[in-house]
């Protein structure tokens, strides 16, 4: 079946210059032109995977993601003009799966998009069952995590991140290791963007189970393993 994507940008050059080559690709498209228009567009219809700029007019895009994400996993990749470190710290804490800045490569955009659908479509294929660490409970067929029996909502970015570690521990992965195993790409540059997703996984899981090995990378420990 085809995958439906919904582009909400307020630019029509933009929704144009990314419409063609993802229909080019096989993806159904569906434009909105405002914060409100994507919203219903949403409700309207079921897609796969959401590109959404933040400076909407109506409702802007953190907005956007929020409604959304009350009711919905669904993928989203924020596209913006804004490039500073808060603006993307931003976009990650109102649970924004990727974040690409403008001006972008369409190769990079349709890069971005063919990871995290071909992620998301393997996180329903292949469940196995759940891994206990400490007081972290991730129950992979649940898609679901928590921490001392409260539930914590994360990203399907991050919680590839964290399901990694875990069914690796011990092991370091270099942010490049990253890149390659869990977004499906790598890309010059975007090394800050893993330092954000492990930034914010931390914050959310509230608790020092990720270590930064100085010059090489992060890990989760084994259990038995003293921490530094």
């Amino acid at each position: 079946m085809d995958k439906r994507i919904l582009i909400i940008e307020d630019e029509a050059a933009i929704r144009e210059i990314l419409t063609a080559p993802l229909q080019a690709q096989g993806y159904i498209v569906t434009g909105a032109a405002d914060g409100l228009e994507g919203i219903n567009a949403y409700h309207d219809g079921k897609f796969d995977l959401i590109l959404l700029d933040i400076m909407l007019p109506k409702i802007d895009g953190y907005t956007v993601c929020e409604m959304i994400r009350r009711e919905s996993d669904i993928p989203i990749i924020m596209l913006t003009a804004l490039d500073s470190e808060q603006a993307q710290i931003k976009g990650f804490d109102t649970l924004a799966d990727d974040y690409i800045t403008k001006p972008f490569s369409i190769r990079l955009v349709l890069k971005r998009v063919e990871a995290l659908l071909r992620r998301t479509a393997s996180e329903t294929e292949n469940p196995d069952g759940e891994i206990r660490y400490r007081d972290l409970t991730l129950s992979e067929t649940e898609r679901r995590v928590t921490v001392s029996g409260k539930e914590v909502t994360l990203t399907h970015l991050e919680f590839e991140i964290l399901l990694l570690f875990l069914k690796n521990k011990g092991r370091v992965f270099s942010r490049d290791d990253l890149l390659n195993l869990v977004w499906g790409y790598n890309f010059a540059g975007y090394e800050k963007g893993v330092n954000f997703h492990i930034m914010n996984l931390r914050k959310k899981l509230k608790a020092d189970y990720i270590e930064t090995v100085r010059g090489v990378g992060y890990r989760i420990a084994k259990e038995d393993q003293k921490q530094p």
